[in-house]
């Protein structure tokens, strides 16, 4: 992992790993020394001046990059291709905007809610309800987790609406996978 990904992990009194969850001892952390090496003896072109970059300092490239700030700037915004006479309805929960739990910030995605608190709220010690698992069907609105960073982080990789329906109820949704996964084996 990198060290940005490991560093919410470390910051409470049980470290967990973020991928299989098992406890580990942060003093036994090393460093990735030959992917290091790897990654700073590779190169590619950047996506924008086409410059040969190191892939170890690609991020950093790109995120200066006039070219792909350019490249960004001119990506068409999403407009909706008529405008609608429809009320939204008020009976369904938005399940695809968040506010910040820490500073209220408002129609943050999943992503965005993340890079938002990665960004501003990183060593904020409060705990704090999860937007985005009370907005769903199981979730508890008076839960509060105990690091909120790690949380976002390893249970909001991907979009739930990918994934879930929300019109069954959690055990109907454990027998459909369970007899998908036996029809497929």
């Amino acid at each position: 992992f990198c060290g940005e990904c490991l560093q919410p992990c470390l910051q409470v009194p049980s470290p967990l790993c973020p991928l299989c969850r098992v406890p580990f001892d942060p003093k036994k952390v090393e460093k990735a020394s030959s992917l290091e090496k790897q990654l700073s003896s590779y190169k590619a072109p950047c996506r924008g001046c086409s410059k040969k970059v190191s892939l170890a300092k690609m991020r950093s490239h790109v995120s200066t990059c006039a070219k792909v700030q350019e490249q960004m700037a001119n990506c068409p915004k999403f407009v909706p291709v008529v405008p609608t006479s429809q009320p939204i309805p008020s009976n369904i929960p938005n399940r695809s905007t968040f506010v910040c739990p820490y500073c209220g910030a408002r129609n943050l995605d999943q992503q965005e809610l993340v890079k938002h608190c990665m960004e501003n709220h990183r060593n904020d010690p409060n705990k704090v309800v999860c937007p985005v698992c009370s907005a769903m069907p199981w979730g508890d609105p008076s839960y509060k987790s105990a690091n909120f960073l790690q949380h976002l982080l390893h249970r909001h990789k991907f979009s739930y609406d990918t994934f879930v329906d929300y019109n069954i109820d959690e055990e109907a949704a454990l027998q459909a996978a369970l007899a998908l996964s036996l029809s497929e084996n």
